[in-house]
C-alpha cells in the first residue's frame, strides 16, 4: 500500500481526460502532472487514495519521444495549457483516443462499428489564438513591497499566476494589462481577495477581433452600479486605454456577489461603442461583453463548415438552431436552409443575432430569446409562447453540461430526420448519444476539432440520423 511521500519507479502508459500521465505501481494508478506516455519516472506520492493516487516526478530516468519543450515559462504552475510539454502530433492522437474511449465507455458506441470516427481538424495556429481572455487580479509581495498581479489560475486553485504574457493570447493584451496594472498602483486601487469579499478590481476581460482589429476591454469590479464613489476613476482608465489602436470599446461590468462566476449581470459603457466586431470566413458578426463567441476564430471556421456539411442542407430545410447564442452557426445554415429558427437564453445573445443577421443581409433567420427546451416544447407562459414549424434539421451546441433532459425529448418529437450536435465537452456528448440512441437517432459520423491547442479541450461535430 502506497503512503504519501513514497517515492516509486513508473512508465507513464496513459492519459486521464485532464491530461495527466498515468503509470501504474503493481495495478495501482498514479496521475502524474507534467508526463508523458513513455516517459520513465522516479516519482513523489502526494495523495495516496484508496482505488488510485497522485504523485510529482521527482527524477527524469528517461523522457519520451512525444516531449518538448513547452516555452512558457509558467505551464507548470498555470491551469490552461496543460499538455504543453506533448508535441502537437501526440496533443492531437490523445484527443482522438480521448474522444473514442468516452464515446465507447459513457455513450456505448464504437467507432469503426457503430460510428465513423474522422481525423481531428489541427491548428495552423498553435499560439495566439484566442480572442478571449479573461484574467484575475491578485496581489503578490516581491522585495517586500505588496504589488497587483494579473494572470490566470493556479491548477486545481484560486491562487493567482501572475503571467504578464499568455502565449495563447494576443501580443497586445501584455500590453493593456500592464497599463491597467500601473494605473491601479498609481491610483490605490484595491484588489479583490475572494475570502474577505472586499476590495474593488476582480477581473480584466479582454475580446479581440483577429479580422477587424477591434479590441474591448472591461474591467469586473466589485461594486453595485449606483455606487458612483466607487468606480470613477475607471473613467480616467478608459480614456487612458482609448488611446491604444485597436481599442474601440472600453466596458466596465460590475459584480458584488461573493462567487466564483466572473461576470455580474450589470455593465456600463465607459469609451466608444459596447461591442466589438469580427469576421467568420466571409461573415461579421457583432461581440458583446457577454456574448458567446468561439474563442479560436480560424478553427471556428473549420467547426462551422464542418456542422454545414453534416446538415446537408439542399435549400429546402427548416433548421432549429438551438443555443443558437449570437447566430454565428444559424447565419451559416441559412446560406442553404430554406428558414433557420435560433433559440437562445441570453437576451443580449439574441439581440446581437438579430444584428447580425442584418448586418449579413441574411432574411431566412428568425431568433428568440428563452430556453430553448421551454420554447420548443411551448410550455412557457401563453402570450410568450412559440410554435416553430416543423424541422427537417436540428443543430444543437450547448454548454459543456450538454443538452437538457426535456430538449432530448423535445428533439425526439419534433421527428427532425437529422441531428447535428456541436460539443465543447466529449463527456456530456457521450452521454447525450447513449440518450438519443434510445429515441432513435443513430450516431453516424463524429469530427474531432482542435480549437485549443496545448490544453485538454477539444470541440467536436456529430452527425445523427433519425431511424
Amino acid at each position: 500500500m502506497l503512503k504519501k511521500n513514497d517515492i516509486v519507479k513508473t512508465t507513464i502508459c496513459d492519459y486521464t481526460q485532464e491530461g495527466l500521465g498515468i503509470g501504474k505501481i503493481e495495478g495501482f494508478p498514479l496521475f502524474i502532472k507534467d508526463s508523458a506516455i513513455g516517459d520513465e519516472l522516479e516519482v513523489r506520492v502526494t495523495k495516496p487514495g484508496k482505488s488510485y493516487g497522485y504523485a510529482r516526478i521527482e527524477k527524469m530516468i528517461r523522457a519520451s519521444g512525444d516531449r518538448t519543450d513547452p516555452v512558457c515559462p509558467h505551464s507548470k504552475r498555470c491551469g490552461g495549457c496543460r499538455i504543453r510539454h506533448i508535441s502537437y502530433e501526440a496533443q492531437l492522437a490523445w484527443k482522438k483516443d480521448m474522444v473514442e474511449n468516452v464515446m465507447r465507455r459513457v455513450g456505448k458506441v464504437t467507432a469503426g462499428e457503430d460510428y465513423e470516427l474522422m481525423p481531428v481538424v489541427r491548428a495552423e495556429k498553435k499560439d495566439r489564438y484566442r480572442n478571449k481572455a479573461q484574467y484575475p487580479v491578485g496581489m503578490t509581495e516581491k522585495n517586500g513591497k505588496k504589488e497587483m498581479i494579473t494572470g490566470f489560475f493556479a491548477d486545481r486553485s484560486h491562487d493567482v499566476v501572475a503571467c504578464e504574457d499568455c502565449l495563447i493570447e494576443p501580443e497586445k493584451n501584455a500590453v493593456i494589462l500592464g497599463i491597467i496594472r500601473d494605473f491601479a498602483a498609481e491610483k490605490g486601487i484595491s484588489v479583490y481577495d475572494e475570502k474577505t469579499g472586499r476590495g474593488l478590481l476582480r477581473h480584466i476581460l479582454i475580446r479581440n477581433g483577429f479580422f477587424t482589429g477591434e479590441i474591448m476591454v472591461c474591467p469586473v469590479i466589485n461594486a453595485h452600479t449606483d455606487k458612483e464613489k466607487e468606480y470613477s476613476v475607471m473613467y480616467e482608465l478608459a480614456e487612458i486605454l482609448s488611446g491604444i489602436e485597436g481599442i474601440v470599446s472600453v466596458m466596465l461590468n460590475f459584480n458584488s456577489q461573493k462567487t466564483n462566476v466572473i461576470l455580474g449581470d450589470k455593465e456600463k459603457l465607459l469609451y466608444g461603442k459596447s461591442f466589438i466586431q469580427d469576421k467568420i470566413g466571409d461573415k461579421l458578426y457583432k461581440i458583446s461583453v457577454s456574448s458567446f463567441f468561439q474563442v479560436n476564430p480560424e478553427q471556428t471556421l473549420k467547426l462551422y463548415e464542418k456542422a454545414l456539411e453534416y446538415a446537408d442542407l439542399s435549400g429546402k430545410e427548416t433548421v432549429w438552431d438551438l443555443y443558437c447564442g449570437t447566430g454565428t452557426i444559424s447565419i451559416f445554415l441559412a446560406q442553404k436552409a430554406k428558414m433557420v429558427y435560433g433559440v437562445e437564453i441570453s437576451r443580449a445573445a439574441v439581440n446581437d443575432a438579430k444584428e447580425n443577421a442584418r448586418v449579413n443581409n441574411v432574411n431566412n433567420a428568425i431568433f428568440f430569446q428563452g430556453k430553448s427546451e421551454d420554447i420548443v416544447l411551448g410550455s412557457v407562459p401563453d402570450d410568450k409562447k412559440i410554435v416553430l414549424s416543423p424541422p427537417d434539421v436540428i443543430v444543437v451546441d450547448p454548454p459543456r453540461k450538454g443538452c437538457d433532459e426535456e430538449l432530448l425529448k423535445t428533439i425526439k418529437a419534433s421527428g427532425a430526420k437529422k441531428l447535428v450536435y456541436v460539443s465543447c465537452n466529449p463527456a456530456t456528448l457521450a452521454r447525450d448519444t447513449a440518450i438519443l440512441s434510445g429515441y432513435g437517432y443513430k450516431i453516424r459520423r463524429l469530427t474531432p476539432v482542435d480549437m485549443f491547442p496545448h490544453t485538454t479541450g477539444v470541440e467536436c461535430v456529430a452527425e445523427f440520423i433519425n431511424l
